[in-house]
């Protein structure tokens, strides 16, 4: 299949990149032409495990190709995938003006059938939106489908999933497109589910909405595990092992954040909003994961007293491990406001530095290579993304080089005991 991905973040370059591997001829486009330069070359704007080596071999064995021209991915493609950002609003709504002048571009290539498919994450009814667009705008005389088909890709494990997906949505009104989308995730042995496109689209929405209410609710359940001396770990095993609930999205954390809950979980609510429903429970939702920070913040005020002047380490800037994204990252939060009450950063991600320092001021942030390091002469030592590289830090050199040997743990990465035995005053979530 010749397959066409306008948008190379990280969902359509994943999504181009894993078509290619199982043999489709794939052209990503982006108007970014130094991006596409550094991808022409086999270079990628992004970690995510395994995927640069993907896009080389993939490159080099031409079934991967880069473009600028959107012209000229719609004329090579029989599929055209959109997976531009749809970032959010002030309002909690979201941007669809990549989507409307994707749409414009494809209706001013157009010259034969094409299948135009919704990748990004949009509000429901954005397919009609699009189709509507592409045929006001389209001059030639041909037909086309649009159709939804959600991405479910977890930042840090997206190649995995897109190569062993657990499901594929397809929302169309139109049998015609459906032999196309069956061509290309046949390889991918996974269960089709065709739907209307509205269904399709909400799907998205509402599965990550369900997402964030699980990490809301343990950290709740956090929150009274601290007040009666239980341990929110045990609690989430004892509960997940219940088949109806599951395991997964039961950690306690710093709160969920990223490039995808915050914002779709907002869109869900104000698209809830617009139609007349009042969806109370995602509102407190978002209020749970807003306060979960804030107690965070609290145990760290209430032990340090008074944090101008002091010097906190911080291990993890990106929102979570695997990745290189520090967007609404809950670790640069932490960063942000520890920074705001006067204290001074030694900083450390494995992969997330170099970004962070976009979002983080030059002033007050030392960023250190080695983890082992960051805690030289800090007055406390935080966990905030839970990267499994630290579960291997030195313990006893990071407390033998901090002024006092303070941890404070926003992933549970360490066992409380062993911290105890080592001489730490270690507060973590929950437990």
């Amino acid at each position: 299949m010749n397959i066409a991905i306008i948008g190379t973040g990280y969902v359509g370059l994943v999504t181009g990149t894993c078509f290619a591997e199982v043999g489709h001829s794939v052209i990503c486009v982006d108007c970014d032409e130094a991006k596409v330069k550094l991808l022409q070359g086999g270079g990628i704007p992004i970690f995510e495990p395994g995927l640069e080596e993907m896009v080389k071999k993939n490159v080099a064995e031409g079934r991967l190709n880069f473009t600028a021209s959107t012209a000229e991915g719609v004329e090579k493609s029989d599929v055209i995938f959109i997976a531009v950002p749809t970032p959010p609003l002030e309002d909690g709504a979201v941007d669809l003006s990549y989507i409307e002048r994707v749409a414009r571009d494809i209706a001013n290539a157009m010259t034969s059938y094409k299948v135009v498919v919704d990748k990004s994450t949009v509000p429901v009814k954005t397919g009609e939106k699009v189709a509507e667009t592409i045929k006001r705008y389209c001059k030639a005389d041909c037909e086309f489908d649009v159709i939804s088909n959600p991405e479910f890709l977890r930042e840090g494990f997206a190649v995995e999933d897109l190569m062993n997906p657990d499901r594929i949505v397809v929302g169309t009104t139109s049998e015609k497109p459906k032999a196309a989308m069956r061509e290309i995730y046949e390889p991918f042995n996974a269960p089709i589910i065709f739907t209307d496109i509205n269904s399709a689209e909400l799907i998205k929405h509402a599965a990550n909405s369900f997402l964030a209410m699980k990490i809301s609710y343990i950290n709740a359940v956090a929150a009274i595990c601290e007040a009666t001396g239980a341990n929110v770990e045990e609690v989430a095993t004892g509960i997940g092992m219940d088949e109806r609930i599951g395991r997964r999205f039961l950690n306690a954390s710093l709160g969920f954040g990223g490039s995808c809950f915050p914002k779709d979980l907002s869109a869900f609510i104000r698209i809830s909003d617009d139609l007349g429903y009042d969806f109370g429970l995602l509102k407190k939702v978002q209020e749970i994961n807003a306060e979960q920070m804030d107690r965070f913040l609290k145990k760290i005020t209430d032990t340090l007293w008074i944090l101008k002047d002091k010097t906190i380490g911080v291990l993890g800037l990106a929102f979570k491990q695997n990745t290189d994204d520090v967007r609404m990252s809950p670790a640069i939060e932490v960063c942000q406001r520890l920074l705001k009450e006067g204290a001074t950063l030694r900083v450390h991600d494995p992969k997330a530095m170099e970004k962070a320092k976009e979002l983080l001021p030059a002033e007050g942030v030392t960023y250190v290579d080695d983890m082992d390091s960051v805690a030289e002469g800090c007055d406390a030592l935080v966990v905030a993304t839970e990267w499994p590289e630290f579960k291997e830090l030195n313990l006893a050199k990071t407390r033998d080089a901090m002024t006092a040997p303070l941890l404070f743990d926003g992933r549970n990465l360490f066992d409380p005991a062993e911290m105890e035995q080592l001489g730490f005053t270690y507060k973590s979530i929950g437990r």
